[in-house]
Formats: C-alpha cells, structure tokens, sequence
C-alpha cells in the first residue's frame, strides 16, 4: 500500500490543461508536508505549472515559491526560509521510464538541459506530488540561521572552512613551507 499524498493535485491527461495552471497548499498539507520534510512549518506554498504534451510525454514548466520554518543546524534555533525557484519536469508513461532505466544501467549521465522525469500509470499524473518532491530538493538539510556564528564561537565549533578537506591541505602547506 502506498504512503498517502500530502499535496495530490492529479491532472487527467485526456483533458491537459492550456493555461498555467496555479497550486497552493492548504494548512494542512503544509503541516503533513513539513512532518514528511523534518522542517519545523511551511507557512506558504504556491506554485505554477505550464503543461505541454510531446511525443515523449507531458513536460512541465513552472515556479514555486514557499516559506518555511526551519531549525538551524548550528544553534538549533528556529528561522524563516523563502524559497523561489524555477522549475522543469517531464512525465512519462511508466513503462517507458522502466525501459529507459534498464538500458541505462547502473550509471546516468544527464546533461544540463535534461529535466527531471517521473514515471505515471494510467491517464492520471500527480502534480502535487511533484511539487512537493521539488520543493524537497530546495530545502537546505543543513542550514544555518542568522545566530549560527555565535553558536559557533560560544560552543568552540569551528566553521566548515576551518575544518574541511580544504583546511587541512592549507595545514599541510604552512607546514611543509
């Protein structure tokens, strides 16, 4: 049985959509969306989407937008997030995605120009979901709040560049002159 959908805005392919298409989540599907996320709030979530059938299948074009709520990774404190991106997907019929996945191996290479694809059945595809799958890429798992510094320096943490592969190379230089 598959998990339920927080943000479902299904689109039958038999009757697409030729005008922009606008999505907004609801209180509740923000709330479902930041439990499944691990973010403290999702205040706003709006989104676009232009459809357009091709021989491959459906591409679809758009923004989102949200404000969220999130935990800095440093000080643990609570901080607002606005995100706003473009975006581009290509659904296709699933049997194809499986076939296209099973020639390409085990490795992928995309191009810059490639869009993200993801696979339905039957004449139905989800945009909600998404939405929401994008919107998930966007999110920074680690941010850090305006406070992250002075957590830092109050609990004797050093930043990424005074501890990563980078500063250990410099050690190595300053060392060996």
């Amino acid at each position: 049985m598959q998990p339920p959908v927080e943000f479902s805005r299904p689109v039958d392919l038999r009757a697409l959509p030729r005008q922009q298409v606008d999505l907004v989540a609801n209180k509740g599907e923000r709330a479902a969306l930041a439990r499944r996320f691990d973010i403290v709030a999702i205040d706003a979530l709006k989104a676009t989407a232009t459809l357009q059938e091709n021989p491959d299948g459906v591409d679809v074009s758009g923004t989102i937008t949200a404000i969220l709520v999130q935990s800095c990774a440093i000080s643990i404190e609570d901080f607002p997030v606005r995100i706003a991106s473009e975006y581009r997907l290509r659904f296709v019929p699933e049997a194809d995605y499986e076939a296209a996945m099973q020639a390409a191996g085990d490795e992928v290479e995309l191009a810059a120009d490639d869009l993200d694809t993801i696979p339905y059945s039957g004449s139905t595809l989800d945009l909600g979901e998404a939405i929401a799958q994008t919107l998930a890429l966007e999110i920074d798992p680690f941010a850090e709040g305006p406070n992250a510094d002075a957590a830092r320096a109050q609990y004797g943490l050093s930043t990424p560049e005074e501890s990563g592969p980078f500063a250990a190379l410099k050690a190595l230089k300053d060392k060996l002159g």
